[in-house]
Formats: structure tokens, sequence, C-alpha cells
């Protein structure tokens, strides 16, 4: 029986691959209240722990994997993990940091429940799972006290113990794909990676996918019109710095809508040696901090993306939902995949 990893690098030669849309639009639209963030063994937990979304996966199961299944049924190939903020350091905030490896499993075994079920049905469509790694609340990079700019909350070591922890529990739960996604501060990304490297070297898990190992995506976020990270490297600055490892993709998310994305995703798709993904929100939010881009508005923007072959993987961040995720699978299905250097150079042959 052909892997996972064999058969996603076979769809991705083939097609532009769909991507998820947005877990905390979709868990807004359920209206939940406090209770329903609280498991038994957490009934008379001291903070409140409404707005931990990860925690759901825990307390809520079945409403992450309807999630699941509503994307799925939109055209996505793959899905995330529920595991945005699902570190030591993000659930310190809730002090909940020893549930952490609990939250990466469970949220890994409720998605790969829902994809391997999805896969029986149609396995000519095979779908799979992506452990989510968020960039903490923390930054490695810069101090958050103006007036002491050599103090950091965060030391590099301390991040990769968290990551390390967190990448140990989305592989237990059976993910097809590592994701550090979200990233403005690329000093926060190294020390995924380096932990990402340190559980598949105790796990004797080759680090490139073209050996059979878990493939890696990594997906940064530029802020603002200067086309840099929080951290102030550029695109090419971005693809530089991450460029020692492996990877299955690099692509854009978050921050900014498809047409503002553009300029950033080309250099990526000029430069890269991987694959390359995007996943941009539903646009800029409006004053009250709301994504009213409509799917058929933002397909449209994506179109650009797809004539010029520029990417390999498409989905939707913020404000994005299934009829999102629709409308790209629809679109996307018309367009051939940007080619991997590799792949171009066998063309010529």
């Amino acid at each position: 029986m052909q892997n996972r990893t064999e058969s996603l690098l076979q769809q991705l030669s083939r097609r532009i691959l769909i991507l998820d849309g947005a877990m905390g639009t979709m868990i807004q639209r359920y209206s939940l209240t406090e209770e329903d963030f609280r498991t038994p063994a957490l009934a008379s937990h001291p903070k409140s722990l409404k707005g931990n979304n990860d925690l759901l996966s825990l307390s809520k199961p079945q409403i992450i994997k309807d999630i699941h299944a509503e994307y799925f049924k939109a055209g996505a190939d793959i899905i995330e993990t529920n595991t945005f903020s699902a570190t030591t350091i993000a659930q310190a905030d809730y002090d909940l940091s020893h549930l952490a490896y609990e939250i990466n499993l469970e949220s890994a075994k409720l998605a790969r429940e829902v994809a391997d079920e999805f896969t029986s049905k149609n396995p000519d469509k095979p779908r799979f799972v992506a452990g989510a790694i968020g960039p903490t609340n923390r930054t490695a990079s810069l101090s958050p006290d103006v007036n002491d700019p050599g103090y950091r909350a965060i030391t590099f070591d301390q991040l990769a113990d968290a990551y390390a922890e967190q990448v140990r529990g989305l592989l237990d739960g059976g993910v097809d794909i590592i994701l550090v996604e979200t990233i403005f501060d690329t000093l926060n990304a190294k020390a995924a990676l380096y932990a990402i490297q340190d559980v598949y070297e105790e796990r004797n898990i080759p680090l490139d996918p073209k050996e059979g190992g878990i493939p890696i995506m990594i997906s940064g976020t530029i802020t603002d019109a200067s086309g840099r990270t929080l951290s102030g490297q550029t695109t090419e600055a971005f693809l530089i710095s991450i460029s020692h490892v492996p990877l299955l993709s690099v692509g854009l998310n978050c921050a900014l809508g498809a047409k503002e994305l553009r300029p950033y995703l080309k250099v990526l798709a000029n430069k890269s040696p991987f694959h390359v993904s995007a996943y941009p929100n539903a646009g800029l939010p409006n004053e009250f901090g709301q994504y009213d881009q409509g799917a058929n508005e933002m397909a449209d923007q994506v179109r650009d993306f797809l004539k010029e072959g520029m990417l390999n993987i498409l989905g939707g961040c913020c404000g994005t939902t299934p009829e999102h995720i629709s409308a790209l699978a629809h679109m996307a299905a018309n367009f051939q995949p940007r080619k991997l250097q590799e792949e171009l150079e066998e063309t010529l042959d």
C-alpha cells in the first residue's frame, strides 16, 4: 500500500491542492459559552477559558470534527489540526500548559479520523492532515518593552522545547504534514524547525519527504505594505533563512488579502526551490475587525496567481469559510500547478 507521503507528493505533481479555511471563523458560528470550553476536569479551573479554541478538541470534539468535515465537503484536500495555540507557551495564558501535549494528540486524532473517512469514500481523492504549529504569543527577535530593546520574553531553547512537545503530540496523533504557519518572526520559525529536526532524529524519520519523511510546510506572514515580516525580513530574506531544510512548501498566509499578497507571492514563485502555498485572508478587516470579502470576489483575486502558475497549494485564512474554499477549489481545478525547477528541467530534457 502506498504511504501517505508518496500519495501527497503524487497529488502535488498533478494538481493544485486545496487547504482548508479558518477554524476560528467557523467556531464563532456556534456562539459558544464559557461552559463549552470546560471539560469535567476543568469545571472549577480558576481562569476564564472562553476563546481558547484549541481546548475545544477536548471539550467539544464533535464541533471540531464537523468543521473539518465541512471543509472536506467544500473540496479541501488538506485540513489543519485545531492546534494553532497548542504550545505550553501559548497555553500558559490560561494556566493550561500541562494540557499542551494532550490537545495536540487529540486534535490530530480528530482530524485523522475525518480525513480517513473521506478518503475511504473516495480513494481517488486522498485527504491529508496538516499539524498546525502557530507562532506562539512571544517573539525571540523583538523586545516587548520599548524601554529595554535588548530584553526578550522568550529564549530560543524555550521555544524549541515547546515546539518539540507539540510536534510529538501531532505525530502521535497521526498527522501527514507538519505546518509551521503565520510566521511573523523567523527566529521563532527556526526554533520550530530545530525542534522538528530533533524529534525526527529521535524517531528515525527522514527529514526529506522524497526519502519517505513527514513533509514540512512553512508559511510566513507579511504584516504590512512594506512587504516585510514583523521582525523586518523581506520575502526573499525569509525564504533564504529557512531554505536549509528540505521543505515540502514555503508560502504566505494571514495579515493580507489575496490582492495585497500577490507581489510577495511572486517573489516566492520565482525563487523558491520548494512548492509554493498561499492562504490569504478574506480581504482586509473592516473597522470592526470583520472580514467582508465574499467567496467569489476572493476567487477572482486569486485567479491571477493561478494564471501565472504561481501556486501548488491554495487555501484561506482569517474570515474564510467552506463557501470560500469551495469557490477556490472549483477555480483551481482549471489551472496547472506551479512547476518546480527540477520538473522544468525534466520537461526540457
